[in-house]
């Protein structure tokens, strides 16, 4: 569905950050078509193994270049990206990071360019399914690593303006899909 939102073009140029398993990351290259790029980034060198299966079994590795390395220093030019792709990924960084993580992918973002957000959301309130999957997180972070944030004021605090916004179930909690577009000093580039 976030893919949908995000309007991947033939020709692109989209990053994928925390691509995971692949899933979405052939969906990508599938939609840039043959003249577009896509580009991966992962901290998980096991994450990028799978997913390079993916890409060769799909005959698409020829469209993807796959880094491991960390989203809060992307190792990209600015102005690279017409979009990225992030799901349930940005709430995986600590509170402090997720600001980092805004502006290094507004810097390779190119005028007009636009992002993808999935994540669980915090707004909305208080669920008894979200405060029991938060109490989870708090004692066990290493098996339910994913938290609750504040997604939408997250992207409107870094500079972003809001395109869309969906709010879906998923196992019975919050999540946010929001597409936002790079703005400078509060306007759409």
């Amino acid at each position: 569905m976030a893919l949908e939102h995000l309007s991947i073009g033939k020709g692109e140029t989209v990053l994928e950050i925390g691509f995971g398993t692949g899933h979405c990351l052939k969906r990508i290259a599938e939609s840039v078509g043959p003249k577009g790029k896509t580009y991966g980034i992962d901290i998980s060198t096991g994450m990028m193994e799978i997913s390079k299966k993916r890409l060769e079994k799909a005959d698409l590795e020829d469209r993807v270049k796959l880094f491991c390395g960390d989203a809060a220093s992307l190792p990209f030019d600015d102005s690279t990206f017409n979009a990225v792709f992030m799901s349930f990924t940005l709430e995986l960084f600590d509170t402090p990071e997720i600001p980092k993580v805004l502006e290094q992918i507004k810097r390779v973002l190119k005028p007009e360019g636009r992002l993808a957000v999935v994540s669980i959301s915090k707004e909305n309130g208080e669920s008894i399914f979200l405060r029991l999957y938060e109490w989870t997180h708090n004692k066990w972070p290493k098996y339910v690593d994913c938290r609750p944030i504040y997604v939408e004021q997250s992207l409107i605090d870094a500079g972003y303006q809001i395109k869309s916004k969906e709010k879906v179930k998923i196992f019975r909690l919050p999540a946010d899909i929001i597409v936002a577009v790079k703005t400078i000093s509060g306007n759409t580039v």
